[in-house]
């Protein structure tokens, strides 16, 4: 990779990918666009360009100014959020996609999209879930998923783009809020686990699901978009997972270092409801097999470095 475009790129994973894609490649090598204005100064340094993904003239008009070898498209509605406005999930979420994918084909650039655990459904094997099996969501968002890996591969056999993606599963940070995922309940304990020493989960307890911390996932996606492509079995999506875990589990790592913390329930049936859904654990055997995918962080070395940031980012705020 030289030149990099990214949309979406005020999202949780756009922000950590951005930063880091310019320091390694150059800050002027990376345009990132967003459909908000950068208006918090989150990506100071590099150009950055508002744009909607869904309008397909101006995402192209972009990518022939910018002239891109890669597009990283994260521009969509995430889980819990797109079951409250299906309409403008499909919306954004395929059609911008669609633009995406249309640039890759015109202007010959590689694109990156991610998938994720919600393209499973309830009758796909739970623990394990294997890199190709049924998919039959039963989400708007994971039928969003589903229909845009269906499209990347497409344009992958039929115009020979260089598509390429990843399923994710909980992606957990410090330097970004919560923003309408099923999983970030696991971001949110911590949260409130340093300002307030107690949490209350809108998900059961005993409900596993994979997750994974951002420093991996943006590793993630830079190493396979650097992949040698003959290696390549699987396009869009590879399994990629590093734990799975239930929010006991991540209260009982948490109490190793705030003893005191307390967690009681108040489970949400909407978001609930998409958990029951999804795999409880993910087998991400090609990704290591194709492109050497090997995750640093577990659950207590993930709390270890949660706990130290936040109380560095909140200041006064972290009580614990």
């Amino acid at each position: 990779m030289k030149k990099i475009m990214v949309s979406g790129c005020l999202g949780q994973i756009g922000t950590e990918l951005v930063t880091k894609l310019r320091r390694d490649y150059g800050a002027e090598n990376v345009l990132a666009t967003d459909i908000r204005e950068d208006s918090a100064h989150v990506l100071p340094e590099g150009p950055f360009v508002i744009l909607d993904a869904r309008d397909g003239k101006k995402y192209a008009e972009q990518v022939e100014k910018f002239k891109p070898d890669t597009i990283y498209h994260l521009a969509g509605l995430l889980s819990a959020t797109a079951e409250k406005k299906p309409q403008l999930a499909w919306d954004i979420n395929i059609n911008g996609v669609y633009n995406a994918l249309e640039c890759g084909r015109i202007y010959h650039s590689a694109v990156f999209f991610p998938s994720s655990i919600a393209a499973f459904g309830p009758d796909t094997p739970r623990d394990k879930t294997p890199q190709d099996t049924l998919q039959r969501p039963n989400t708007i968002y994971g039928v969003t998923k589903v229909a845009s890996e269906l499209l990347a591969e497409y344009y992958h056999k039929k115009w020979g783009v260089d598509t390429r993606g990843v399923r994710f599963p909980g992606l957990i940070s410090y330097k970004t809020l919560p923003g309408g995922g099923t999983t970030d309940y696991a971001v949110d304990i911590y949260y409130q686990a340093v300002q307030q020493g107690k949490y209350t989960s809108y998900i059961a307890r005993g409900t596993y699901m994979d997750m994974m911390y951002i420093p991996d996932a943006i590793d993630g996606m830079i190493q396979l978009m650097e992949a040698d492509p003959s290696r390549l079995v699987h396009r869009c999506c590879f399994n990629i997972t590093s734990m799975s875990f239930e929010p006991e589990q991540v209260a009982a790592a948490i109490r190793a270092h705030i003893p005191s913390f307390a967690m009681d329930y108040a489970v949400d049936p909407v978001r609930q409801a998409i958990a029951d859904s999804w795999p409880n654990s993910l087998d991400d055997s090609a990704a290591r097999a194709e492109w050497d995918w090997d995750p640093k962080y577990d659950l207590e070395s993930m709390t270890v470095d949660m706990l130290k940031n936040l109380r560095a980012k909140l200041g006064d705020k972290a009580k614990f």
